[in-house]
Order: structure tokens, then sequence, then C-alpha cells
């Protein structure tokens, strides 16, 4: 029976916060092909639109936990389906504003949006697949955010420069809101609304095991996310591949990424703190080997795809282990999680910069994600010894979960 359970069939819930995940990340990433755009049409440098990643990282931070405490008392798919709408009511907003400021503001509502949903969709993914498949579902929630960089944010990209990017920003508020329509109506109902307290999604911040994952999430991800960021100097300036190849490279990091985010779904049930281990040491040895081999062209074009197959494993395993530390807070843990990443986001863009701009050169972002990454398996390795991964949940699956993942 235990087999048959992990072996079901993912609810179609899952399916459909997944096509949710993709418009979230392709908002997310695609503004950086639109900014020179944006610039022109708004009338302001082509360094003042950078703000709007900016913003929207700095949205994700603080919104996503602020957006759970606030909405406990709301019923999961009400969440969902007002962020959603608020996410297209966002860029509606962005794109009718001839006024640059309006738009940042409107980028920072969504922002909020796409944090809150991020964070409640991770909690009624894994809630709906059961303890046993929570990783899996996660895997697939998140491959969303594979295809939108293998899909969605080149195809974005391109239209953008045909028909603008007001244009893109009205697609993806009507599919929004499309979607918003699906899950409000395929997206089952909560039986009965448990009882939340403040105390009771507080209490969480106390839970030391969960910061240790929130703290590989920053670091881990930042890691990998600090090469790919500055990834394109890499290959022009240092490996001689022409700019024209390298958004098929891209797509390569995206195809990998998505590979990525099953596989880990796949392993991340049954041994959580060994996938995790091996994507945050597999990323530090991709990152390491970019280094010196980034100067061949086949050896860098496999390391990029590693890279993000590696790399985007993340996003499968770090909310379910997150939830599974902090069961009394579990909408709060996951929006932690959206957090981290973007802190880790944050802090290596920064740093990868500066890195770029020093003597280091080209190779300095994989040498700063090389040092994050590997940075990133000093809280594993003290979960590891705490004997994280016996909890005191008493669902079958988690029986299985001793210090024999790490083997």
């Amino acid at each position: 029976m235990p087999s048959t359970t992990k072996k079901a069939k993912l609810p179609l819930v899952v399916l459909l916060l997944a096509i949710g995940t993709f418009l979230m990340s392709t908002t997310e990433f695609v503004i950086a092909g639109l900014l020179p755009n944006m610039a022109s049409d708004l009338g302001v440098s082509v360094s003042q639109p950078g703000l709007l990643i900016t913003a929207f990282a700095i949205g994700m931070i603080v919104g996503a936990p602020t957006i759970s405490v606030a909405t406990m008392r709301l019923p999961k798919r009400l969440t969902l389906i007002l962020s959603l709408l608020i996410f297209a009511a966002g860029h509606i907003v962005a794109a009718l504003s001839p006024a640059f400021e309006i738009v940042l503001i409107a980028r920072v509502i969504t922002a909020l949006a796409t944090g809150a949903f991020l964070s409640i969709a991770a909690v009624v993914a894994t809630s709906a697949a059961g303890p046993a498949n929570a990783s899996r579902a996660m895997g697939v929630m998140m491959s969303g955010m594979g295809l939108a960089i293998v899909a969605g944010v080149p195809l974005g990209s391109f239209i953008g420069q045909a028909i603008g990017w007001r244009g893109i920003f009205w697609a993806l508020a009507i599919l929004a809101a499309l979607a918003a329509v699906v899950i409000g109506k395929f997206a089952p109902a909560e039986d009965h609304q448990e009882a939340v307290t403040l105390r009771s999604q507080l209490g969480v911040l106390r839970e030391g095991k969960l910061w240790l994952v929130l703290a590989t999430t920053a670091l881990v991800s930042g890691g990998f996310l600090a090469a790919y960021s500055y990834i394109s100097p890499l290959l022009t300036e240092r490996t001689g591949i022409s700019e024209a190849a390298v958004p098929l490279l891209l797509v390569g990091f995206g195809i990998g990424a998505l590979l990525g985010t099953v596989v880990a779904g796949r392993t991340g049930d049954r041994k959580p703190l060994a996938t995790y281990f091996a994507i945050g040491g597999g990323s530090a040895l991709v990152l390491l080997l970019m280094i010196p081999l980034s100067t061949f062209v086949i050896p860098t074009i496999v390391l990029v795809i590693l890279l993000g197959f590696t790399g985007m494993g993340v996003t499968a395993i770090a909310t379910p282990l997150a939830v599974r530390f902090a069961q009394s807070g579990p909408s709060l843990a996951a929006a932690l999680t959206v957090s981290a990443f973007n802190v880790g986001i944050a802090a290596a863009t920064w740093l990868a910069g500066l890195a770029l701009d020093s003597t280091l050169g080209t190779t300095g972002p994989s040498i700063v994600g090389a040092a994050m990454a590997l940075l990133g398996l000093i809280p594993l390795i003290i979960l590891a010894l705490m004997r994280a991964t016996r909890t005191t949940t008493p669902a079958p699956a988690d029986a299985e979960l001793d210090d024999s993942v790490l083997v």
C-alpha cells in the first residue's frame, strides 16, 4: 500500500497551480528583456526601469509573510483567486500608466500578489497531494517556473519587442484573470476551516530547524542565480559564444531547470535532506567547474544546462521541508521560504555584480555562486546532526525519514 500511495496520480489542483506559477514566474523574469522598451516609452534612463526588478524582489520578500499572516483566516481557495485578480489588476494599472512612478507602485502590488499566491499555493498543493507526495507535488507546481524560463520569458521578450511592453502586461493580466476563474471552479474547497491564530502562525518563528532550511534556501538559490544573472557576459566575453546564440543556451538552462524540479520532487519525499544536499553540492560543483572550463564551448554548454538542473531543484524541496518543521503555521513557513528565495536573489545579484566589476571579471559571479552554495551546505549538516528528519508527524511517510536519508 505505501508504494501505491507514493505512485498515486497527483490531484488536478497541482497542475492548475503550476499554470499560476508559470504566470507569476514569467512576470518576474520577463521584465529584464523589456527594460530598453520601457525606458523609451516612459521617458526615463535605461537604468531606472531596473528598479522594477528590485521593487519586485522587495515586494516578494516583505509581502509573502505579511500577506500570509493577514489572510490566515480566509479560505485558501479564495486567497488564491484574490491573489490572481490583484496580480491582473496590477498589470492593468501598469499597462495604462504614463508615469514610471505608477508603474513602480503597480509592480510592488504585483509582487505582493505573487508572494501570496506562491506561499498559499505551496500549502494547497502539498496538502492535496498528501505527506508521501508533498515534494513531488511541489516539483510539478514549480515546474511552472522552469517552463517560464524555457518558454515564457523568451517568448514574452520576443512578443514584447513586437507589440510593446504594455501588450505583454495586458496579456499577463488577461491570462491571470482566466486562471482565477479556472482555479475558482476546479480547486477543491476546504471541508472545514481550521482555527488559525496569530500566535500559532508566529510560533513557527521559534523553530530553529525552519531557520536552518531558510538559510540553506537563500544561500543555495542565490548561488546558482548569481551565476545565471550574469551568464551572458561570461558566454560572450570568455567562452566566445555569439550574442545571437545566448538565448538558445538560456533555453537549455530552462530545460535543465524544468527537469531538475521534477526529479527533486520525486526524490525529495523519501529522502529530503539527501536531496537538498545533492542540490547544494551539485550546484557548487557545477559552478566550480565553470570557472576553469568556461573557455571551452561544449563543456560550458553542458554546465549551463546542469546549472539549471541542480539549482532549480531548490524550489521543489525547500517548501515541503520548511512546512514539515513548522506544522503550526504552514502558510507562514511557505511564505518565509518564498522570502528566503528572493533574499538569495537580491544578495547574490548584488555580490555577483561587484565581483564582475572586480579583477575577477566574468568568472566573478561563478566564484560568488560557488561560495554561497558551499555555505548553504552548513545548515544542512547541522540539520543532519540534529537528526532533523525524525519529526513528530505520525504519517507513514514521515516514519521513513530517518538518518538513512543522508547515506
